[in-house]
């Protein structure tokens, strides 16, 4: 694949040969990255939904806590333990008794499992939790923790998966660790993987409630929750699903079907889905435990509990959305006098639609090779917005596709548009991140209206990361994986 764009608009100058040192010491300091996937830390649960108000973590788990290691007596500040001072993540450092999702520790022997976008040898593994009596309404500090890790891991150097360094996915090992006996409730724990060949640490933040009793007194066990994530409309349906070690059960299990846009608030719909539930049942039950015992339901996250003569070990919640047959997007009309200049432009097109919608626009030659894309979420109503083209003057198609934010619906719309003025002549072979997987040393890129150029080996390497530190132009790193043309 081989396309043209115009040779003019190039950053003037030469690159030192101090500045080509300092991008290479640059691009050896860039730390590997990833997150704890089980349990899920914070940044995690942000992507999974389960949290909300998370700021840029929810992009990127994989870069969340990523600091300098000595923890606990060096390393990040008090108050950026969940962020790792990364500006971009501190809406992770506010600290509150509801503010983040909690998964439930059921079992005090726990597996911590990591998940890697980009691997390094790592020196050690250390698991800290927050000591008996902490705040929850305070910002996490040293103080909030036991400063002993309760579980701690020698990895002596090694790489953390079977692939080779700066290859992604799941951990070789799990972590065998136990949780202190004297922990229950809500805690956070504070999981540090310490990078062995750099100068760095990742801390990643798992809020928990340790409920990992054998049972309560009258028999109840805490096999679930009911979580409610997302407002739902008229004829959507949600159901619990009770799953014992043959399969689901369905006399254990539940199913609503909305009624109308108040039954459709989470808080609502998930003490309707409770209530179905118990109906009827003796050993399950859906709600939150009183003092005197007695399981009810409430608005908001409802607990869900079994008895061992129910067999049920889980619950799944499932729910099937239907299309927003009302949703709307379509783009308003073009202008005429769109010309190019040294192959350049930047295109504007307005739309128009009746719902809150991710869009995403692509510009098509007349080979039907995207020239320019871009991405903005829009509310509804009339958007004017711009996508930036590097093409040849001819014939030209816009395609919108526009996704409903709880992407229940995607609408479409394809206008043709003709390009005037001048060409260029500079070759670059995908529009980014198009392709990302196959680019390598060399790769040249067109990205908000600029060529980019894959550096050489070994720096090549953090080009395939799809990932916003290295969007060529834009990323706080970029230049470890680009050069501008």
């Amino acid at each position: 694949m081989n396309r043209k764009m115009s040779a003019l608009g190039r950053a003037s100058g030469c690159v030192s040969a101090l500045a080509v040192i300092a991008t290479l010491v640059a691009s050896q300091q860039v730390a590997a990255h990833g997150y704890l996937n089980d349990p899920p830390s914070r940044a995690l649960a942000c992507q999974q939904g389960l949290n909300k108000d998370c700021g840029n973590a929810q992009y990127e788990p994989q870069s969340v806590g990523e600091t300098t290691k000595g923890f606990p007596n060096g390393g990040v500040a008090d108050g950026k333990i969940a962020s790792g001072a990364i500006e971009a993540f501190s809406a992770l450092d506010v600290q509150s008794a509801s503010r983040w999702y909690k998964t439930e520790i059921l079992d005090r022997k726990i597996n911590f499992d990591w998940y890697y976008k980009a691997t390094h040898p790592a020196t050690k593994y250390e698991y800290f939790i927050t000591r008996n009596g902490w705040n929850p309404n305070l910002p996490l500090a040293r103080a909030s923790f036991d400063l002993t890790p309760f579980c701690l891991v020698d990895a002596g150097g090694r790489l953390p998966t079977d692939q080779p360094q700066g290859s992604d996915g799941a951990a070789r090992e799990k972590h065998e660790c136990e949780i202190p006996a004297d922990k229950s409730g809500h805690h956070v724990i504070l999981g540090m993987w310490t990078v062995h060949d750099t100068g760095g640490a990742f801390h990643n933040v798992v809020d928990v409630n340790i409920v990992a009793e054998e049972l309560a007194p009258d028999g109840w066990k805490t096999v679930g929750n009911i979580t409610p994530t997302q407002a739902l409309l008229a004829a959507d349906k949600v159901k619990v699903r009770a799953m014992t070690g043959e399969g689901e059960s369905a006399a254990y299990s539940a199913e609503i079907t909305i009624v109308d846009d108040e039954e459709g608030k989470p808080e609502n719909w998930s003490f309707k889905l409770a209530e179905k539930l118990n109906q009827g049942q003796v050993l399950v039950r859906a709600g939150i435990r009183g003092e005197d015992g007695a399981i009810e339901p409430v608005k908001g996250v409802n607990k869900l509990f079994a008895k061992a003569e129910s067999g049920v070990n889980r619950y799944e919640l499932d729910v099937l959305m239907q299309e927003d047959a009302a949703a709307e997007m379509k783009i308003s009309t073009l202008g005429s006098q769109l010309e190019l200049e040294a192959g350049r432009l930047t295109m504007p097109f307005p739309v128009l639609t009746n719902r809150k919608m991710n869009i995403e626009a692509t510009v098509f030659d007349a080979a039907n090779k995207p020239v320019g894309s871009m991405t903005q979420l829009v509310e509804a109503g009339n958007s004017l917005l711009s996508v930036a083209v590097r093409s040849e003057p001819g014939a030209h198609e816009l395609k919108l596709v526009g996704v409903t934010v709880d992407g229940r619906t995607t609408r479409q719309d394809l206008v043709s548009v003709e390009l005037g003025g001048e060409g260029g002549s500079q070759d670059y072979d995908f529009v980014y991140p198009e392709g990302i997987a196959n680019y390598q040393s060399g790769t040249k890129v067109l990205a908000d209206g600029n060529v980019y150029e894959c550096l050489p080996f070994p720096a090549g390497g953090w080009c395939k990361i799809n990932s916003h530190h290295y969007v060529p132009g834009v990323g706080s790193n970029w230049r470890d994986a680009w050069i501008a043309k």
